[in-house]
């Protein structure tokens, strides 16, 4: 069985490749939007070696874009559900599921060193450059999404590294922080990003999170497709190499 689930990308990829996918350790930092269906491209593509991390439960509100909430997984930790999905995929994948925020308090937690992905899908600007720093220190390679609210177009959607990511708020004012504290990454790495900016029209009852000065409206098409070039970023870095 656990070969049959990849019969046609060992078809395209070959043996090796497979072989290669199954021994990558990766980290995915937070699973909403974005994250959830980057850690889906990556199971379904032959990825054995899981870590998710993310604190929050699954709410209404994220019925509209996160893959692993429904009716009937309102209220459970996201990591909980979205690793009971991957392994129905996979039953035999190493899927960790961690509860947990990710910060500079407390990142020796999650012994990034310990990986050869590291993938951020994080949504508060603390903790994101943070984890930029943190993780461009590691030995492992690092890819990180920008921000996927108010988009609707998926033409739209680009790959740059981060210096070059142009015309986005988020990259635009991670890069201002940056240069203010006068820290810097210490190695390149590539992002996901989408220059566009429509603004909300309707209202919004709901509190912003913690680390939020706003919430923005977003579409499932454009997170979900934000989500898997993250994950084709990581495949393909292992398909060349292998």
């Amino acid at each position: 069985m656990k070969r049959e689930y990849l019969s046609r990308t060992e078809r395209l990829l070959g043996a090796e490749a497979l072989e290669r996918l199954a021994k990558a350790r990766v980290i995915l930092l937070g699973v909403g939007g974005v994250g959830s269906w980057c850690a889906e491209g990556l199971v379904r593509s032959g990825v054995e070696h899981l870590t998710l991390v993310d604190s929050d439960c699954v709410a209404p509100s994220n019925m509209n874009r996160q893959l692993m909430a429904t009716v009937a997984s309102i209220g459970r930790p996201k990591v909980e559900v979205l690793r009971e999905r991957l392994l129905s995929i996979n039953p035999e994948a190493e899927i960790r599921a961690i509860q947990a925020t990710y910060s500079d308090e407390n990142y020796q937690d999650f012994e990034l060193d310990s990986y050869d992905y590291i993938i951020d899908a994080i949504d508060t600007m603390k903790n994101k450059i943070s984890l930029i720093l943190r993780a461009t220190a590691c030995r492992a390679k690092f890819y990180s999404s920008m921000g996927a609210a108010l988009k609707t177009d998926p033409t739209r959607i680009r790959v740059a590294e981060f210096w070059e990511v142009d015309g986005c708020p988020l990259g635009s004012a991670l890069r201002k922080k940056l240069r203010k504290e006068k820290t810097f990454p210490s190695k390149p790495f590539l992002c996901v990003y989408d220059a566009e900016q429509q603004p909300n029209r309707g209202t919004m009852d709901e509190a912003p999170s913690e680390g939020k000065a706003v919430i923005n409206g977003t579409m499932v098409h454009i997170t979900a497709i934000f989500g898997f070039t993250l994950s084709g970023l990581v495949l393909e870095d292992i398909i060349r190499e292998a």
